[in-house]
């Protein structure tokens, strides 16, 4: 008895050591997951891989594999056909069905390439891959041999069942969600700071978002772009929070307050502690932001200590510090994150911008400003009280 399955590769979660058994089972219930909509499906785990089955239900790739293929820890889906019965007479003609529906009249090249975890398997795995390649090519007359550049490499794995696969679709790699604790990451309207989420992601982070809203100085189209932000993320992250923390009385009284060439970087302190805050509430371990080194005033490495130096207690993730604007711009293509966000809706940080910002901050001068303002704190703790958290995916 035949019937199809996806396999779902893994990559360095087996390189885990002592902690692979949790990263699986994280793996597993992110499938587990992101499937529960879409029917009764079963998780079997093989060394290498996890077998998704329907069990005599549909297997409806095109459905299926958009929802597999963003989990995080995953680096390849295999649509492909399983079979309990391992003998070669059965391996042949499963290969065979496998490969007459694929590719039924087109002309290409294939090898077969055999492997088997049983070693006590009457052939070996050069025998079966002769076997099976011999039977396609007396039966399929649009195939031929090419060891060394075929079309189509098809696969023939002997492991607890066998399996039968042709096609290997590319993931994403990295870490199962979660797997490496929890941070906040300061999320803007912007290109960098969704992809520098989504990058921690990628390492197993949790992440949840922060956005400072200013109205009427920035739109409901502007947080919506946000929230639209925060959903495709979701996709990738199963579940993604997002905090919107009102922050007009905030960037009004800086504006009144301090010098304009410095406000920006007043305004991203005033965020940074305003986002250590919503850390602490939530368990959260660190900070993200999109700051890339360089490409504005107050990414300079003068502007980021002073920056830094507002919440000197938690670390403060930065992905994309190395990258420049085209790489990051090609990674939120990739992600599907950059026609969301150029739609023309302003965040708070490019409202009140100075003519000629400070691009080289003493932080000593920052820390004796912001001890005059007397407001901010109760300021701040006003924001937080009053935030939104708004739950997407």
């Amino acid at each position: 008895m035949e019937e199809k399955v996806l396999i779902a590769k893994y990559g360095e979660v087996a390189m885990r050591g002592n902690n692979f058994a949790m990263f699986i089972s994280q793996l597993v219930a992110t499938i587990r997951k992101n499937l529960r909509e879409e029917g009764e499906f079963y998780v079997v785990k093989e060394q290498g891989r996890l077998v998704i089955e329907s069990r005599g239900g549909e297997m409806d790739y095109d459905r299926l594999i958009p929802k597999v293929e963003p989990i995080f820890g995953l680096v390849g889906l295999c649509p492909g056909v399983k079979t309990i019965d391992q003998s070669i007479e059965t391996l042949c003609q499963v290969s065979l069905h496998h490969m007459q529906e694929l590719f039924p009249t087109e002309k290409i090249s294939f090898k077969v390439v055999a492997k088997r975890a049983n070693k006590k398997y009457p052939l070996t795995s050069q025998e079966v891959a002769t076997e099976v390649g011999g039977y396609l090519l007396e039966r399929m007359p649009n195939l031929s041999v090419d060891v060394h550049h075929p079309d189509i490499i098809l696969r023939v794995e002997l492991r607890n069942d066998a399996y039968v696969y042709s096609k290997v679709i590319p993931t994403f790699g990295g870490l199962p969600m979660g797997s490496s604790g929890k941070a906040i990451s300061l999320l803007s309207g912007g290109i960098d700071s969704p992809v520098a989420t989504w990058m921690m992601a990628k390492r197993g982070v949790a992440v949840e978002g922060v956005y400072f809203h200013s109205p009427p100085y920035t739109s409901e189209w502007a947080k919506q772009k946000v929230e639209d932000l925060a959903e495709r993320l979701s996709c990738f992250t199963g579940e993604f929070r997002l905090h919107v923390v009102p922050f007009t009385e905030v960037q009004l009284y800086l504006l009144d307050h301090v010098p304009h060439d410095k406000l920006t970087i007043f305004l991203k302190r005033a965020m940074m502690r305003t986002a250590q805050k919503i850390a602490e509430r939530e368990k959260a371990l660190a900070l993200i932001t999109g700051d890339s080194v360089g490409q504005v005033s107050s990414q300079t490495l003068q502007g980021l200590h002073a920056i830094n130096a507002a919440v000197g207690g938690i670390p403060v993730l930065r992905p994309l510090a190395g990258m420049d604007k085209q790489e990051i711009v090609d990674m939120a293509r990739k992600i599907g994150t950059f026609d969301i966000s150029i739609r023309p809706y302003e965040d708070c940080c490019t409202i009140f911008v100075a003519k000629h910002p400070e691009t080289r901050p003493k932080t000593s001068v920052i820390e004796r400003i912001e001890s005059r303002l007397t407001e901010l704190d109760a300021l701040l703790e006003k924001a937080l009280e009053e935030a939104e958290c708004i739950v997407k995916g």
